[in-house]
């Protein structure tokens, strides 16, 4: 997700937040970066009996932030005449189900094909706040959600990704996706900052997913989600489908982000092991 004007909104926001937290993001980044090279020793093993695919299929009427296509797929080679067929697509990075890596809300911090292969296979933590958003299309994963979900399932586990189910992803195919009121401001659910920094400082988590379109709800004008989140040297996976068929526990994720050198990041094929 990045619009026009985002990046002055993350300006405003950095240096509204001030330089305490600013040092603090500085920190955890280059905890995570002195764990960025491939660690296959700190790989768990998982048994899994089902597999749940959390990726839409991406076309060029997707729903956008903008509104705008984000993918234009143009047939180049044909098999009766070529002897293969091949399509050229011309694509934003944040489009579909798609990973935000760190470098799309920092500067010198890691882009999608350096992330570590250990830090996209991770446990798998589902915050279920559909009848929240189905009250209030605005709502925000808070701190109360955090240890809500805590009380009831236990510590969340190392070096996880926790994931909203707003319900959202069922109205992928139709305009509530973007929720637009008549004033152009979208309508849909997110993580609250507080609730990033909550993850940043005390709990040890490699990224969150939303069934939405913005790590941020969709009224943001500050981006404060991502411009807390990202720099801290995480990710965030956006547009994620079929949260609802997954526990709140127990299932290990895997990201497979794009590998292409500098991107912000890019479609994903996401995968819940259950």
């Amino acid at each position: 997700m990045c619009v026009p004007g985002c990046h002055e909104a993350v300006k405003h926001h950095l240096s509204r937040r001030g330089l305490f937290r600013g040092a603090a993001a500085i920190s955890t980044a280059a905890a995570f970066a002195a764990t960025a090279q491939p660690d296959t020793a700190r790989a768990q093993a998982t048994s899994f009996s089902r597999v749940v695919d959390l990726t839409h299929t991406l076309s060029p009427s997707f729903p956008t932030f903008t509104g705008e296509p984000y993918l234009k797929v143009q047939q180049r080679m044909f098999l009766d005449q070529d002897g293969y067929n091949v399509f050229e697509w011309t694509l934003f990075e944040h489009v579909g189900t798609h990973l935000d890596a760190p470098v799309h809300f920092a500067h010198n911090a890691p882009s999608a094909d350096a992330l570590a292969a250990t830090t996209l296979v991770v446990p798998l933590a589902v915050i279920d706040v559909t009848a929240q958003a189905e009250a209030d299309p605005d709502y925000r994963i808070l701190p109360a959600d955090i240890h809500g979900w805590e009380s009831a399932n236990g510590p969340l586990p190392d070096n996880a990704c926790v994931a909203m189910n707003s319900g959202w992803d069922r109205h992928v195919a139709t305009e509530k996706f973007r929720n637009m009121d008549r004033q152009g401001v979208m309508h849909f659910p997110g993580f609250h900052s507080d609730t990033a920094e909550l993850l940043i400082a005390e709990r040890r988590v490699r990224g969150i997913a939303v069934d939405t379109l913005s790590l941020d709800h969709g009224p943001s004008k500050d981006f404060s989600t991502h411009a807390t989140w990202l720099p801290s040297g995480r990710w965030g996976l956006e547009c994620v489908a079929n949260l609802g068929q997954c526990p709140p526990k127990g299932a290990t994720i895997v990201v497979g982000g794009p590998k292409i050198q500098d991107a912000t990041g890019g479609p994903s094929r996401v995968f819940a092991l259950v």
